[in-house]
């Protein structure tokens, strides 16, 4: 009942913030709030310490720029936080934000289309409001979008993140506890394996080994640079190589929120991720100094393996990091 409970305050917030003009975009948000919110956004958003700061620098700008801006989400579900022994209950949401991309944003110019902003989203619920969100969407997909997007061809597919196969991911009835502990069994499984993979010098290591907790016709949504892929196979020629041979000293630095309902599960970083640049990945030479990758990864079980997998990397934090300002450098480019 507890997520019952934290789920309804997450949709009584959506209901009355989606359905809100800019104006009051901050009213609502506040109500729903509490007074010392902590929002986390993307580059060049990063943190916000109340509720103002996340509706002048993000929301309404949005709103403005995407005209009849509606949610489109395909993933809903809560859990308690693993990553805290349940001490934190936490709500993600996932899906689109569509508008039609009718006034400049971030510098992106717009082409007066139907857009579609990939996002995943993040809520920490106490004391019936939500204390803490963490908002990641993916800007490289509007600007691919926009005919402007910034970076060499991507090694997956060009394709719009798509809802689960099963059509069930928005977890409205309660769901068994032990079909959550299953999920996120398996999940922990597979993060031990990719940590162990990051503490050897194995950069390729077999399908079998994915296969672990793994399907093999595994659907994997990366972020627009990578793209997306499809089977163990595939996501390894197209993802998993790649990103191990262009990156080195990874140290897994753990989550801020891990957590499942039923057979879906998701979790992100602040950072999740610490490595440097060997060269190559994504079209970038090798760096100097370190970096940090903020990640969300949101999954689908299918029996006693994963299925799906939907992904953010914010990328444009990790290139700013490098010293490239993909967004400064098409605002010049665009002359905005």
């Amino acid at each position: 009942m507890e997520l019952q409970k934290a789920k309804q305050i997450v949709r009584n917030y959506q209901d009355a913030f989606d359905r809100v003009r800019p104006a009051g975009l901050y009213d609502v948000l506040s109500d729903h709030v509490v007074s010392e919110y902590r929002w986390r956004g993307m580059h060049p958003f990063s943190d916000k310490n109340d509720a103002r700061h996340a509706v002048d620098e993000f929301w309404d700008p949005l709103h403005r720029a995407f005209h009849r801006l509606q949610r489109r989400e395909t993933i809903f579900f809560a859990g308690q936080n693993d990553v805290d022994d349940g001490g934190s209950t936490w709500i993600c949401s996932s899906g689109h934000f569509m508008g039609l991309f009718d006034e400049p944003w971030l510098g992106i110019r717009p082409n007066h289309k139907l857009a579609m902003l990939p996002y995943a989203e993040f809520h920490c619920v106490t004391d019936g409001k939500i204390k803490e969100t963490a908002f990641f969407c993916d800007i490289l997909s509007v600007m691919q979008q926009a005919d402007q997007y910034p970076l060499p061809p991507q090694m997956g597919s060009d394709v719009i993140k798509p809802g689960p196969k099963t059509n069930d991911g928005i977890q409205i009835a309660p769901v068994a506890p032990a079909e959550a502990s299953r999920t996120m069994q398996i999940l922990n499984q597979m993060i031990e394996d990719l940590d162990q993979l990051n503490k050897s010098s194995e950069d390729r290591c077999s399908p079998e080994y994915l296969a672990r907790s793994w399907h093999e016709d595994m659907a994997w949504y990366g972020p627009t640079g990578i793209g997306a892929t499809y089977t163990i196979e595939r996501y390894q020629q197209q993802h998993q190589y790649p990103f191990r041979e262009g990156l080195t000293d990874k140290v897994y630095n753990g989550h801020v929120a891990r957590f499942a309902e039923g057979n879906y599960a998701g979790f992100f970083g602040w950072p999740n991720l610490n490595n440097r640049l060997s060269g190559g990945f994504l079209g970038m030479p090798a760096g100097v100094g370190g970096s940090e990758m903020r990640v969300v990864d949101i999954y689908r079980r299918d029996g006693d393996r994963l299925s799906e997998n939907w992904v953010y990397i914010d990328l444009l934090h990790y290139f700013f990091m490098q010293g490239l300002d993909l967004l400064e450098r098409n605002r010049q480019v665009q002359g905005l």
